[in-house]
């Protein structure tokens, strides 16, 4: 969830959608995201919308005790909004921030009055994102108790040195316990999140993270290269010259590592920087980021995408709590998305998963490139011949070129 927020149209206080973004809901595929804005410490590196509980006092609805309160009138806003339409909810998805510095019973409740509003499909994804200090064995299995059924652990690292570096504040050695505490508890998928490329982070530190990743047997890992955001602490220290900026050759490096490794341990690649044992075990939530279905943001800053309409959410949590309290819609602003929009959108996305992007959504340059993509070896000649554009691991490591050569 990006601190900062992009300009738009005035959202109606109502927080009303055009009747265009409401055609065919519940056709498509829907999910709620759940922003949970809140962090013990702040990371170097993150520019996510986050506060440490000093930050943020004791607001009503912006507090840790009363925020899934708010949480659960957006919900019933959404009900509102989205009128009487049956809309079975796929997917929801606990982002942050840290959601299990929440307790239990709060996520549960937000669980729950989106099924008491909407209704969660019958094999309905529920997922929490989790830092691995966050979480006792009792706290996961109240969690599984609540609905939710897919966790996703901030591992980041499993050397001391370069969680250091990330002002990661867990043990690495707890990460092996939480994942056997999950399964205890009895949740169907366990993913870790891995960063590499981290300033003082060598091959072999990235060799023992991997490792170390895989001995937990995750039905799930994501790797993303480190960036560097303005703004951040991280960015000032490599301003000041205390830690150099991240090497692309280097980031290549780890990326084909880590592919090496996951695939040799049965995890195929379904998008660029994510790895599944199978396709249950692909993130739907994501996936559905990805290929254009309709969700609703929960939360302070959070975004949502109805029918071709975007819209976000006040930034600040006490904002964000106080338009709530007032029976108001915390949406600040939206943008109603042309069809060239959602064609870029789709380009820039879908070309990035396994399954690739249909060569019908690109316009006449963009097919024009493919052969000479082709014969660079970044997009696969058979994937072609049967009207698909798939990454070859070379086109991966060099996808945002890719893209933007589809896209001149």
């Amino acid at each position: 969830m990006p601190s900062v927020l992009p300009e738009g149209e005035p959202a109606p206080a109502d927080g009303s959608l055009p009747t265009s973004a409401l055609t065919g809901v519940g056709q498509r595929p829907f999910g709620f995201y759940v922003h949970v804005p809140f962090c013990t410490v702040r990371c170097g590196y993150c520019d996510f919308n986050t506060y440490t509980a000093t930050e943020l006092g004791d607001a009503p609805g912006a507090s840790r005790a009363t925020y899934a309160d708010a949480a659960v009138a957006e919900v019933r806003l959404a009900r509102r909004v989205l009128g009487e339409a049956d809309v079975p909810v796929a997917t929801v998805f606990f982002g942050g921030g840290t959601p299990t510095l929440l307790p239990p019973r709060d996520l549960a409740r937000v669980v729950a009055a989106i099924d008491e509003e909407f209704g969660l499909a019958d094999d309905a994804e529920v997922t929490t994102e989790s830092n691995p200090d966050s979480v006792t064995a009792a706290d996961l299995a109240r969690l599984r108790e609540g609905g939710i059924n897919r966790v996703s652990f901030g591992m980041q690292s499993s050397v001391p040195h370069v969680l250091r570096v990330l002002d990661r504040t867990h043990d690495p050695a707890r990460v092996p316990h939480v994942v056997r505490w999950a399964r205890a508890a009895g949740f169907e998928q366990v993913s870790l999140d891995l960063i590499y490329g981290t300033p003082g982070e060598s091959a072999d530190d990235w060799a023992a993270s991997l490792e170390a990743a895989l001995a937990c047997e995750p039905d799930h890992l994501s790797a993303y290269s480190l960036i560097v955001e303005e703004g951040t602490a991280l960015a000032r220290r490599v301003r000041r010259g205390e830690l150099p900026m991240p090497d692309d050759d280097d980031l290549a490096d780890k990326y084909l590592a880590a592919d090496d490794a996951l695939e040799k341990a049965g995890l195929r690649w379904y998008e660029v920087s994510n790895w599944a044992r199978d396709r249950d075990a692909a993130c739907r939530h994501n996936l559905g980021y990805w290929t254009g279905a309709d969700w609703w943001g929960v939360g302070p800053g959070a975004h949502s995408h109805v029918g071709g309409t975007r819209r976000w959410n006040v930034k600040h949590p006490t904002a964000y709590a106080a338009r709530i309290g007032a029976g108001d819609s915390p949406a600040h602003a939206r943008e109603v998305l042309d069809p060239e929009t959602r064609r870029v959108e789709r380009v820039l996305l879908e070309t990035r998963l396994r399954q690739g992007l249909d060569v019908d959504v690109l316009d006449d340059a963009g097919r024009a490139v493919l052969p000479g993509q082709a014969a660079q070896g970044l997009v696969d000649p058979a994937a072609l011949g049967q009207g698909r554009v798939v990454l070859t691991t070379r086109g991966r490591l060099l996808a945002d070129a890719v893209v933007r050569d589809l896209l001149t």
